[in-house]
């Protein structure tokens, strides 16, 4: 027993099975006094009230709900649009921000101004005020009857942008996800990585599929494309992209741009020089020194704090509720509002954004661990 307690090994072992089972126990405890102090309030405790009809509408979202609706659908419809304006600030605001890095580097003294100007101004003024600013320019435009025009297929008004749109159901959307994931995977069976038709290929098979899925279970009568018009005081058709979900993705997408071009600046220069003068010694062409040498070592080089910053946006969408965006943030407080569950929903609102945010940075590590393979191969 004594060679036991002297064994450093096990010393740290027992503190690490007390200090967890403290952390357990803490947990447990305020666990049991959440739900006796509920419980003495008169307040049902429980995911079952999830099933009941919310009894208010939903502004805004890419599935059918209404005020029948349960909870569950209605906080699925706030996840989606969560998801929806998240992952497209991700997608715009990293292309801007690979734009504003190449600015940056350039040595056109104007290009380099210009990004500079940019990055300070976007970077130092706070989300949510540019959020604000953008809301109130696009609730200020002219209205539906003396919208901007483009080509008559396009409006934009202080109802928002309206777009013409594939008259796909969302049955439709989902098929051609799941589709758009099984090419995916089945063009990585094959052998095209030296051939590299493996991209074309890929966006040849989407591009057949979206056409499928637009031709097939359609009545004679449902036209291929719908185009926003005009009829009374609103628009009829198309797809419509209200002020607040334009307003969350362009704050958004300007203002983490500034920090994603930045990221990405900083690992362009990280690279050595030497190694680009190798390259170009080797007889590499620029276009193939920026594909096999310059990127790839930058992108690894920037790959953690792009994953932070990914993160950090995909929270950042919570802003949305300052302009009435109704985001999975937005759906809960409501829902507590209306339900009383307070804890049960913070629960669900935590539980949804740590599996959102831990998907994101899953997949810029398995990106990260391919982009290993290649470097040494």
């Amino acid at each position: 027993m004594t060679t036991l307690f002297t064994s450093q090994k096990f010393r740290r072992t027992a503190v690490q099975v007390m200090f967890v089972t403290v952390v357990v126990l803490l947990i447990l405890a305020m666990i049991i006094v959440g739900r006796t102090n509920i419980a003495d309030q008169g307040i049902a405790t429980g995911f079952g009230f999830l099933n009941q009809t919310t009894g208010w509408p939903v502004s805004f979202s890419l599935t059918d709900v209404g005020p029948r609706s349960t909870y569950t659908q209605v906080l699925f419809a706030g996840l989606l649009n969560t998801l929806l304006v998240g992952f497209m600030t991700l997608f715009f605001a990293t292309l801007l921000g690979l734009f504003l890095a190449l600015m940056r580097i350039s040595s056109n003294s104007l290009m380099k101004l210009v990004g500079t100007t940019y990055v300070e101004v976007f970077r130092n003024v706070p989300v949510i005020l540019q959020v604000f600013f953008w809301y109130a320019i696009l609730t200020h435009l002219p209205g539906p009857r003396q919208a901007y025009s483009l080509a008559d297929m396009a409006f934009f008004s202080n109802r928002g942008l309206m777009l013409p749109a594939p008259s796909l159901s969302g049955l439709d959307i989902v098929l051609f996800l799941i589709g758009c994931v099984a090419i995916g995977f089945g063009l990585k069976s094959f052998k095209f990585k030296k051939t590299g038709l493996r991209l074309p290929l890929a966006i040849l098979a989407a591009v057949a599929l979206f056409v499928v899925l637009l031709m097939t279970g359609r009545e004679a009568d449902v036209a291929l494309w719908s185009v926003p018009e005009l009829k009374g005081l609103r628009f009829v058709g198309g797809v419509s992209l209200k002020p607040e979900f334009s307003a969350l993705l362009i704050g958004l997408t300007l203002f983490g741009a500034s920090y994603i071009g930045e990221i990405i600046r900083g690992g362009l220069i990280s690279v050595d020089k030497g190694k680009l003068e190798a390259g170009s010694a080797l007889g590499m062409s620029s276009f193939q020194i920026n594909r096999y040498i310059r990127i790839p070592l930058a992108f690894r080089a920037m790959l953690p704090s792009l994953s932070n910053q990914y993160v950090w946006l995909m929270k950042g969408t919570t802003v949305g509720i300052a302009i009435g965006y109704p985001d999975y943030f937005a759906i809960v407080s409501t829902s507590i509002n209306q339900s009383g569950q307070t804890m049960e929903l913070l629960a669900l609102l935590m539980g949804g954004f740590i599996v959102v945010n831990y998907s994101i940075g899953f997949a810029m590590n398995l990106l990260n661990s391919r982009l290993k393979l290649k470097g040494r191969s």
